[in-house]
Order: C-alpha cells, then structure tokens, then sequence
C-alpha cells in the first residue's frame, strides 16, 4: 500500500513557483494498478517521481508500505564505460543479489533485450533503442511490489513495444502498476484505478474507464467553451512542452530502432510521421509559451 498525506510540490525558479500539486491525499491500495490521468503540464509525471522516491515533496509525504521500482526503462544511471552484462551484473549486486541471482538477472535481460553479442560491448556505442532494451529487462529482472512506468511503452520499434506491453501483463496478479502514458488502450489494459490529476489536486476512481470518462468530459467541456486544450499559464507550458520533448524523443529512438534493424520502409515511413508529429506539437507549444509571455509583458506594462 503507498500512501500519499497533504502532498504539495512546486519548483522555484525565474519563471514563478506555483504549486504544480497541492493537497494530494490519496491511498493506493496493495495489487492495485493504476493509471495517471489529466492534460498535458498536469503534473503527472512529478507525482510519479514523488511516489518513486525520486523528487521530494514541498510539504506532506509519501508513505511505501511496499517494494517501489524506480521508473521502468531508466537508463540515466547506466556507464558508458561499461558493458551492458557489466552495467546488469553491478545493479543485480547493488540489489543485495546473491551469485546464483545475479547469474539470473543476467540471463533474463540478455535474453529480452535480444542484442545479442552487442550485450558484451560498452554502453556508450549502443544506440538509444539498444540501451532502452537493457535498461527496460532490468527493471523487470528484480520482484517488486509496485512497478513505475513513466511512458515506458512509448520507446522502441513495434515489436519490442508488443513486448514489453506483454512483460508488464506478465506482472499483472503478482504486483501492480503505477503508470502515466498517452495510450489510454494501454492504460485500459493493464490499470483498474486511475487517479485524475486536475489544477493541482488528485481525483480517485475505482475504474480507469470512468477517470478516463471524467478528463474527456473537462476536455469536451473547454472546447464547448471554446478554451484551448493547451495550458492557460507559462508554468504548465513549460511543463507540457517537457512532455512534448519526451514524446519526441521518443518518436525519434522508435525511427532510429527502425532504420538501424531493417524494418519496412512502411514501418520506417509511420516512424517519420510520428516524429514530425511530434514536433510539430513541440512547435505549436513553443509558440503557445511566446503569446503567454508576451502577453503576460503587455499586462505589466499597463
């Protein structure tokens, strides 16, 4: 069970300190798995990080009376240096694993990431969809009670996405979820809860289908009013336009993964326009952060 007491965040900096969270209290309750609902700039993947133990909160805690995962798929902590065998077998022993676990972890990640003799060379000669491989195999190499996902089904080619959408499935009954992603089919599929994050504060439902109801109706509801779906204040722009960069990123790894492992050109093609996509979004964003602060100029020189 994780339990999140009068939970606020925000960030100083130059641009304002507005709450990003205020007042979250929410229980999650043991082998439920559950998604992170609410618009772009939200502040989603801030409580992920909270709940992970990777942020700290302003005020409140975030009390695990479990075994928490860090984000599934990270790769920031791996060294170059090293070889992807020498960067799992260095985690699997931070882990407190014995020998003959150790030799286990190795195994389970060698045999999904499917690089084969690349495994045994140093991680810094390894392309992006190479290290999410690894980087994604070792988050599920170790039995935790709750696993963090933060877009992890978004990053590599089509089969290996099928992949790892079959591998968190694998954990559902043992374990449970807490995860944010775009795809609200994935989030269907594996979460039962969804916690809906809205101006600042959290919104518990026992189904994931009415927390996805729930954000569509505010969504449908702006549009009616003829509101942007895009941030009304820089802060949440930013935020947003953070999100849109991940995306990108993204989109730009699957392509690489595409044109690095012979895939169609179907296939390569789809990756193209998922990255313009992407950064056409990042662009309409950027543009969107321009008219706020410009007018937000204007109203203090009045």
């Amino acid at each position: 069970m994780i339990e999140i007491k009068n939970l606020y965040k925000r960030y100083h900096n130059h641009h304002g300190s507005d709450w990003v969270l205020k007042n979250i209290n929410a229980t999650i309750p043991q082998g439920v798995s559950v998604g992170l609902i609410g618009a772009n700039g939200a502040g989603k993947s801030t409580l992920l990080r909270l709940i992970a133990g990777m942020d700290t909160p302003e005020r409140g805690e975030v009390i695990r009376r479990s075994r928490v995962s860090w984000p599934v798929g990270l790769s920031g902590g791996m060294q170059g240096n090293m070889t992807g065998r020498q960067n799992v077998k260095f985690v699997a022993r931070v882990q407190g694993s014995g020998e003959e676990d150790v030799k286990r972890v190795i195994k389970f990640v060698e045999d999904f990431a499917e690089i084969g003799p690349a495994f045994d060379e140093p991680i810094r000669t390894y392309s992006s969809g190479m290290r999410s491989r690894i980087s994604f195999g070792l988050s599920f190499a170790f039995d935790f009670d709750v696993y963090i996902s933060d877009e992890a089904t978004a990053v590599g080619d089509r089969a290996f996405k099928e992949k790892a959408k079959n591998l968190f499935e694998s954990k559902v009954g043992k374990a449970s979820l807490i995860m944010v992603s775009h795809s609200e089919g994935i989030l269907k599929d594996l979460c039962q809860a969804g916690l809906y994050i809205k101006q600042g504060q959290a919104f518990w439902y026992d189904d994931i289908n009415e927390a996805i109801d729930a954000y569509h109706a505010d969504v449908d509801a702006k549009k009616r009013a003829g509101e942007s779906n895009l941030p009304d204040n820089v802060q949440d722009a930013r935020r947003y336009l953070q999100e849109c960069h991940q995306i990108l990123k993204s989109a730009q790894e699957t392509l690489q993964d595409a044109q690095e492992t012979n895939h169609t050109e179907d296939e390569v093609s789809a990756a193209k326009k998922d990255v313009a996509a992407a950064a056409a979004t990042a662009k309409e964003v950027r543009m969107h952060i321009e008219a706020l602060e410009e007018e937000a100029r204007a109203k203090r020189k009045v």
